[in-house]
């Protein structure tokens, strides 16, 4: 059964149909860059140049896309296709990274069992909580809280109420 009236519309059709079909991906790469702060140089060019994708281009999407999240260590994945275009998609800060800012601390405990290095609320938590929802494989807010209890309490820090 034909979608068109004529042959050279069928034909149209289909060419027009295969190129919008998914492109073949080539390799996908993770990174984690200072968000709004990407350059060319290393570690990113040497990461991403031996696949021929636009450096220049890269580096202007990733940083007006991560502006938002200034300050934090983004992790990014970058798709490249075999057309050499690229899309990418930036995941939420670490746990650990949104954690010391909540607790105002540069670093965590050395050993965390025995020396705490700050505190934090349950409510900081949720909030933290809820921010990595999307990348935690966590089913509700409070199996992420969890899993972030279990980072905070990693690096010395202690949740109170």
């Amino acid at each position: 059964m034909s979608r068109c009236k004529t042959k050279q519309a069928e034909i149209t059709w289909l060419r027009e149909f295969k190129n919008k079909m998914a492109k073949k991906v080539k390799k996908i790469i993770g990174l984690q860059i200072q968000a709004g702060k990407a350059t060319p140089a290393p570690p990113i060019g040497p990461s991403l140049a031996p696949h021929g994708i636009n450096l220049g281009d890269f580096v202007k999407q990733f940083n007006d896309l991560s502006r938002p999240m200034m300050g934090f260590k983004v992790p990014v994945e970058i798709t490249i296709y075999e057309d050499r275009s690229f899309s990418l998609r930036l995941k939420q800060p670490p746990a650990s990274e949104l954690l010391k800012k909540a607790a105002g601390i540069e670093k965590g405990s050395g050993v965390p069992n025995k020396n705490k290095v700050a505190k934090i609320t349950k409510a900081q938590l949720k909030k933290i909580a809820e921010q990595k929802m999307p990348d935690l494989n966590a089913g509700t807010v409070e199996a992420a809280m969890k899993t972030i209890a279990g980072t905070a309490r990693n690096m010395g820090i202690e949740v109170v109420e």
